[in-house]
């Protein structure tokens, strides 16, 4: 419960700002261009830093870490809710992902851990799954109840208390566990990973004003591609590595890496789509907007805490992988057919769709990601995990965006004498096709990755 509460809390925060944002930005007389760093601001911080959390984590003990990472947490958020200028909530916000980069590898672990066995760990990680893939949507929602009812501050404010019961729960319940003195952090390591991301990530967000093949969208596409290419090798070489390569060996292990990464796309592709297309054309507040994503969010819980587990015990785990994917597409496929006609029900279906895919790919995903894997080794496995989560949700909106940017201002150039929103309407469904496209090869991809490394599935 306490892993789990802390891993909603900092997962919870990718999306708890964004309904919240209008009301913060008026408040701190923010500019267009900044706002959007309340946002980038933590997701850069979470995702770069994850892999040097991973290892600190090995290194102080998972538990020490994990108190650390929660005190850190604490006072981001308050310093957040009681920011007296954009400047000063923008920093709140990286500390909150710095320490959330922390946080939720030191979780994660602990599942692992605490629960050696099959049986109980799969059951211990379906609720884990179930955890990550709900909480941003509830995000939202939580951020709507609270900008409409009390104020933008409390969605950073309502972090600290249970940040704090997170912490108590720490100290009283979770056994002390040993860190490895001998575990090294590889400074330059870290920054070619998050400096590698970010570059990737700003290129992909340039792209919705600037053509692919220009410099603003190229050229820190390279960069960040290239940085990314000399991690994995300096990985490879390194005395201490921030990602130890014997990770991957297992035949299961990198394809659900995969699996994770490519079922966060489909999750901010849901988000990105039915979100829009709400507001925007059906005119739904932010509150009614969440209440909206609730069929996503109950989906994905059962699929992962319920169903999977059960399935996992006579499927196997690429075969999970592979379906839940696969069922995502065709989520994302009925909201591409839902912006193109502003059709209520298709997004219900494909909510549904999408979060039963989720949860189903999510469960055994994160089972294979830290079985057979020493106490030494499972921040680093932890870590890569919620690294292939935020690449996957960073890369994906990203890259959603942008498509639907482009060819919203494609349709409207086209047709200058229809409604804009009948454009816009035609931009989200181009993305969301884009996406469920996306997600059916790589379910195709998994499945052969899984196949070539010969997996050890019942």
């Amino acid at each position: 419960m306490i892993v789990g509460l802390a891993t909603l809390m900092a997962t919870m925060d990718t999306g708890i700002v964004v309904v919240a944002l209008p009301s913060a930005q008026r408040a701190l007389r923010m500019s267009d261009s900044d706002r959007a760093w309340v946002i980038t601001a933590y997701t850069l911080a979470y995702g770069g830093l994850l892999l040097v959390g991973g290892r600190l984590a090995d290194r102080l003990g998972h538990r020490r870490a994990l108190l650390v990472g929660a005190t850190g947490f604490v006072v981001s958020s308050a310093a957040g809710g009681a920011a007296l200028s954009g400047g000063m909530l923008i920093a709140a916000r990286a500390l909150q992902g710095a320490f959330a980069a922390l946080l939720v590898p030191s979780a994660r672990a602990l599942v692992a851990i605490l629960f050696p066995e099959e049986r109980p760990r799969t059951r211990a990680f379906g609720i884990f799954a179930a955890t990550i893939t709900t909480g941003a949507i509830l995000g939202f929602i939580v951020s709507g109840l609270l900008a409409d009812f009390l104020s933008w501050r409390w969605s950073l404010y309502a972090n600290v208390p249970v940040a704090a019961a997170v912490w108590a729960g720490t100290l009283l319940f979770v056994p002390d566990i040993a860190g490895d003195a001998s575990v090294g952090i590889d400074i330059f390591s870290a920054i070619m990973a998050s400096g590698g991301l970010a570059l990737v990530v700003f290129g992909l967000s340039e792209a919705a004003s600037a053509a692919w093949v220009s410099g603003p969208v190229a050229i820190p596409l390279a960069l960040g591609l290239f940085a990314l290419v000399g991690f994995v090798v300096r990985q490879a070489v390194a005395a201490s590595p921030l990602l130890p390569l014997s990770i991957l060996a297992s035949g299961t292990r990198a394809p659900a890496f995969l699996a994770l990464a490519l079922s966060s796309v489909g999750t901010f592709g849901l988000a990105l789509i039915a979100t829009y297309e709400l507001q925007v054309a059906l005119h739904y507040s932010p509150l009614a907007t969440g209440a909206a994503l609730v069929p996503f969010a109950l989906t994905a819980a059962m699929a992962a805490a319920l169903l999977a587990p059960r399935l996992m015990r006579t499927v196997p785990s690429t075969w999970l992988f592979v379906s839940g994917l696969g069922l995502a597409g065709i989520g994302l496929l009925c909201l591409s057919s839902a912006a193109a006609t502003s059709a209520l029900w298709l997004i219900v279906v494909g909510e549904s769709l999408l979060g039963l895919g989720n949860g189903l790919s999510s469960t055994p995903s994160q089972v294979a990601v830290m079985r057979g894997l020493r106490s030494a080794q499972a921040g680093a496995a932890s870590a890569l995990a919620s690294t292939s989560n935020q690449i996957g949700a960073s890369v994906g909106s990203a890259l959603l965006n942008s498509l639907a940017v482009s060819a919203t201002a494609a349709y409207a150039a086209a047709r200058p004498a229809q409604d804009p929103l009948r454009a816009v309407s035609r931009g989200y469904s181009w993305a969301a096709l884009v996406g469920a496209g996306l997600l059916v090869i790589g379910a195709l991809f998994v499945g052969g990755l899984a196949r070539a490394g010969g997996t050890g599935d019942p």
